[in-house]
């Protein structure tokens, strides 16, 4: 899933906006972030595979760090920690942890089943990632009530506020064709490099935030 992440991101900052979107989408996305990391170090693996499912040509058969359901709950505690420890704010932070968690319940959805429950355990996924309409469908729908829900929470400051912000959620929706209209990545190493351009997402985002304000007084946005 892809898009579906970002949805919710969106959705996390229209309930709790103490968090900048930036910190939202760091939060959503932090498994996929550091995944490229693991490929590139070789601590994780995955196999180019065109037909192995109808959405992605990628077989993930080593992830244990990243997307076991056990790290995934490890990285939340995390994540909402560090949060708490500089923020305080204990409900933004169990919130956050929350959405951490929440990459890891999307994927379960759309994955066939490669998630391990913890490192060497079984693996699960309802493969969404079967067919092509549903996967776009649920999707689709994810990410724009969490674009309806952002747009609802705030206003723009300015032209960058609106402009940054809608620029935003089409160039997510082109990616989102793009992956599954395209060729597969040539290498795994490319496909690499590639996802490290997600990060590009985190500064997108606290810079969105940045020029535009709370439809309600009060409500943020903080870091």
């Amino acid at each position: 899933m892809f898009i579906g992440h970002f949805g919710a991101g969106f959705a996390g900052r229209a309930v709790e906006p103490k968090p900048s979107l930036g910190t939202w989408i760091l939060a959503i996305q932090w498994l996929d972030l550091i995944w490229p990391f693991m490929l590139l170090t070789g601590l994780e693996h995955v196999r180019i595979a065109p037909g192995i499912t109808a959405v992605t040509p990628l077989d993930f058969t080593d992830y244990p760090i990243t997307h076991s359901l056990a790290a995934a709950v490890g990285w939340s505690i995390l994540f909402g920690g560090v949060y708490f420890a500089r923020r305080r704010n204990l409900v933004a932070s169990a919130l956050l942890g929350l959405g951490v968690l929440s990459h890891w319940v999307l994927d379960f959805i759309a994955h066939r089943p490669d998630l391990p429950l913890w490192p060497g355990g079984p693996k699960v996924g309802l493969d969404l990632w079967a067919s092509v309409p549903a996967t776009a469908i649920v999707e689709t729908l994810i990410f724009a009530g969490g674009v309806w829900l952002y747009a609802r929470a705030t206003t723009p400051r300015d032209r960058t506020g609106r402009w940054a912000f809608w620029a935003m959620a089409a160039f997510l929706y082109a990616i989102y064709v793009a992956n599954l209209t395209g060729p597969p990545p040539p290498s795994v190493p490319v496909l690499a490099y590639s996802a490290l351009a997600v990060w590009l997402f985190v500064p997108w985002g606290y810079w969105i935030d940045r020029h535009r304000t709370a439809a309600r007084p009060g409500a943020g946005p903080g870091l």
